[in-house]
């Protein structure tokens, strides 16, 4: 955000050693940034899914030798300090460039990461910025630098006695469909996973914009549904030029294959009607879709709206869809999600920690934690939460307004967690 108003900052260059080509980031952060931060900073920058320890060894600007690591490590024995209680002007000096520290993340892979001063500078309050770099950052648990450069190599070339096993074993750790470039970086991708930080550490007020992008989707359906409402065929389902309508004005095109213009071959439209009638914003009366009383209450209110779909997407009745749903906020709080490969065994593995069971005592059914969530899923998407992709093999990352959604949603769950529920640590 621009202020008249800055804060100190470091400007710090961090190189992965051993990695060829040479994997690194030019960043400028606050200098009152702590460890704990600025292992999250650093785990934005190079594309870690922060599954592992971490630590930093190192000599303090006054010359005291420090050991800080993660608070999960347990090894009490060494009398290392807790990441949250250090921040980074301890250990340099701004007015010191060239003073270092090593940062230590997977103590099985060993990636060292050096983190050098190239000098001091400002910030605007409540930012963090990436310069420069160079490199995508390496695959997670792939061993190392000397096991990165092997796959890179089995990856290359496609004559590898291990080319498909790598291909294959890639796309499961990394959900990635597009063919791997270990020189491809992306700037922009970087800056949105260090603003989604930003907004954690440094909240900032809901904009009238935001709010209006995020529901989006239920205004639009608001606005065409007023006044004498929408006919609907004799089958129940919307005209087709409303359905062509709809998926133009909300930019939904690309989510259908096929004309676009039949609600029952266009699952966007026809689950976000459907939810719509579950929320009780619209309802259907003589083969019209009018607006129900709470949507013509909330139709002038945006601000009441918001309040009313955070609460029904982060309390929904039943606690496996309840639980499902705190996952989903986290992933889109994040940046990080599991692969869709593994996602369905993640929420079985959660649901069965949180001690869900089926009334024979048996875990929860595959059939089940897809249908669960199919719903957690839809729920989500009848928001406009995240940002567009540029193509199709780009992740997409949540807006501000979607972000500030994932947090309200979360902080609202947290206070209600349904009575008897085991919450997985």
């Amino acid at each position: 955000m621009d202020s008249t108003e800055t804060v100190p900052a470091l400007d710090l260059r961090i190189s992965i050693e051993d990695t060829e080509p040479l994997i690194w980031r030019r960043l400028l952060v606050p200098e009152a940034l702590t460890v704990e931060q600025f292992h999250l900073v650093v785990q934005a920058a190079f594309g870690w899914e922060n599954r592992h320890l971490y630590g930093i060894q190192t000599t303090d600007r006054t010359g005291r030798k420090r050991t800080i690591t993660d608070p999960d490590d347990g090894q009490d024995g060494f009398r290392a300090e807790a990441p949250s209680g250090v921040v980074l002007s301890e250990l340099l000096d701004p007015a010191k460039a060239g003073m270092a520290f090593d940062y230590d993340y997977d103590f099985g892979d060993n990636w060292t990461h050096h983190v050098e001063l190239v000098g001091s500078g400002k910030l605007n309050p409540a930012e963090l910025r990436f310069v420069d770099g160079a490199n995508r950052g390496p695959v997670e648990d792939s061993g190392g630098p000397f096991g990165y450069r092997q796959l890179m190599e089995a990856l290359a070339d496609d004559h590898h006695p291990e080319h498909s096993e790598a291909r294959s074993w890639t796309f499961q750790v990394t959900g990635e469909f597009r063919p791997f470039d270990p020189t491809a970086l992306d700037p922009e991708a970087i800056n949105r996973r260090l603003r989604m930080l930003s907004l954690q550490w440094w909240p900032q007020p809901l904009t009238d914009q935001e709010r209006s992008m995020a529901l989006g989707p239920i205004l639009w359906f608001l606005h065409a549904a007023s006044g004498d409402g929408l006919e609907l065929t004799k089958d129940g389902y919307l005209k087709p030029a409303v359905v062509k309508q709809a998926l133009e004005e909300l930019g939904w095109d690309s989510r259908i294959v096929g004309k676009g213009n039949r609600e029952s071959q266009t699952p966007p439209i026809l689950e976000l009607r459907q939810h719509m009638l579950d929320w009780k914003l619209l309802q259907k009366r003589k083969g019209r879709l009018l607006l129900a009383p709470r949507g013509r209450h909330y139709i002038g209110r945006p601000d009441e709206l918001w309040d009313y779909v955070v609460e029904t997407i982060a309390l929904p009745e039943h606690p496996a869809v309840y639980l499902t749903t705190r996952l989903y906020l986290d992933w889109l709080i994040s940046g990080i999600a599991p692969p869709l490969t593994e996602r369905v065994d993640v929420i079985r593995s959660e649901l069965e920690a949180a001690g869900m069971v089926t009334r024979s005592g048996h875990p929860v059914p595959a059939e089940w934690a897809i249908d669960i969530d199919r719903t957690v899923r839809w729920n989500l998407k009848c928001l406009q939460l995240m940002g567009p992709k540029k193509n199709y093999f780009d992740r997409a990352l949540v807006t501000d307004g979607g972000l500030k959604f994932a947090l309200q949603a979360r902080e609202l769950a947290g206070q209600h967690v349904p009575e008897g529920l085991l919450l997985p640590r």
